[in-house]
């Protein structure tokens, strides 16, 4: 009963949309090539699976207790799985180099490599799943406020060493599913308080990111991720957005737009226009910032649909990456990635429904009040019965019908652990 109401829903919209030049057929096919890289760490509130991990540190905080946490790799696989199940489309994977297969044993972060993660590639190869990864810097010993701009050259050794290895292992990984990885490079290097230097900080970055990427490797893409600033490190950021923006056009490297990272005054969408002139891609990592850089599960808000519409008014689909980064304890957590990520999916498809290019010509034409009238008139475009039809279609869950399936989950799996 509920498919064929979806199937008459979907039949107005796709002849609501015709009468403004929009094919939903199409749209529904680019939504389909539409890949999210589910963030690993929303699984388990970043903890990984090293034995001699420690304490969260870096600026990095997951907040709340909510039972049924993943604690070790097989219960975090199911739980991810369970969650790939209730969102339309298939999607990548995101690893921190903390999550690897260690079984048991004490590997510190220079001495990582890929066979630590081979079950991982055996496991994405098995799931359909591609796999994208990320260095490590924080909640180690040898994390403190600096890492890659420590003048202390014993310390930026060790972590060039494992930046240079997670470079490695992201290669092999991009090897075995024949698609290129995306590795990410945020480190939380800065000062709590008042330093005098900042100059000496920057340029051992410099030299350091120099070091790191000395080696091609063809199977896997850099991005550098900037921040305004993180817990304990409130005063100055090494690696700012000016900084990495200015290494990234110099150097060929993708720049990631994390929408926590910014000033709450900061647009996130209005960066996608303005960097596509000067580097080739662009990395997202979607959050939901409140106030500062909370991480809260991503939602359908302005700044969220704001940033997608930029992304399709800008021609930029084939430019841009796009990951998920929240990472909330005080929900259920599989609930938080099938809600991030479908509300990631419906302000994409509400971007790409957009009749861009009747609206442009109106704005260049000089018809402002046109512009505004059909932007607002598309916020009431039954976009939804689109989205519902595209669950249909892939065989999953239509609107809140997921609750169910997460509560026998719960039921089943969580709840004994």
């Amino acid at each position: 009963m509920k498919e064929t109401l979806v199937k008459q829903a979907y039949e107005v919209a796709k002849q609501r949309y015709a009468e403004i030049g929009v094919d939903t057929e199409k749209v529904l096919n680019q939504l389909q090539d539409f890949h999210l890289s589910l963030h690993c760490w929303q699984a388990d509130d970043v903890h990984g699976f090293e034995v001699q991990a420690g304490s969260m540190s870096g600026g990095i905080q997951s907040t709340g207790d909510f039972p049924g946490a993943a604690r070790n790799i097989d219960e975090l696989r199911s739980d991810i799985l369970k969650a790939k199940s209730l969102i339309p489309g298939n999607h990548r994977l995101n690893l921190h180099e903390i999550y690897g297969d260690f079984k048991g044993k004490v590997v510190d972060r220079d001495e990582v490599t890929v066979e630590y993660f081979q079950s991982w590639i055996d496991w994405a190869k098995e799931n359909n799943t591609k796999l994208d990864f990320n260095s490590s810097s924080f909640s180690h010993p040898k994390s403190g406020s600096l890492s890659l701009a420590n003048p202390d050259k014993g310390i930026r050794d060790f972590w060039i060493e494992h930046t240079k290895r997670c470079r490695d292992i992201a290669n092999e990984m991009g090897k075995a599913q024949d698609d290129p990885c995306i590795m990410n490079l945020w480190v939380h290097d800065g000062c709590k308080d008042v330093s005098v230097n900042h100059a000496l900080y920057r340029n051992t970055l410099k030299a350091s990111l120099d070091e790191i990427f000395a080696k091609p490797q063809p199977m896997m893409k850099d991005c550098i991720e900037g921040k305004v600033f993180g817990i304990g490190l409130e005063s100055f950021t090494v690696g700012s957005h000016d900084f990495y923006t200015a290494y990234a056009a110099q150097n060929d490297k993708i720049v990631t737009i994390d929408t926590g990272h910014y000033h709450p005054t900061e647009s996130p969408a209005d960066k996608v226009s303005a960097l596509l002139p000067f580097v080739k891609e662009l990395m997202l990592h979607v959050s939901r910032p409140i106030r500062w850089d909370s991480d809260h599960v991503t939602i359908m808000d302005d700044p969220t649909q704001e940033l997608f519409f930029e992304i399709v008014r800008a021609g930029a689909l084939d430019r841009v990456h796009y990951g998920l980064d929240f990472f909330d304890g005080s929900i259920n957590r599989i609930g938080a990635y099938v809600i991030g990520s479908r509300s990631a999916q419906k302000c994409m498809l509400r971007a790409l429904l957009e009749p861009v290019q009747t609206i442009s010509q109106l704005e260049l034409a000089g018809e402002g009040y046109k512009v505004l009238a059909l932007i607002e008139e598309q916020k009431a475009m039954p976009w939804q019965a689109v989205y519902d039809e595209f669950c249909v279609r892939n065989g999953v869950p239509v609107g809140a019908d997921f609750i169910a399936d997460i509560d026998r989950y719960v039921a089943e799996v969580t709840s004994k652990r």
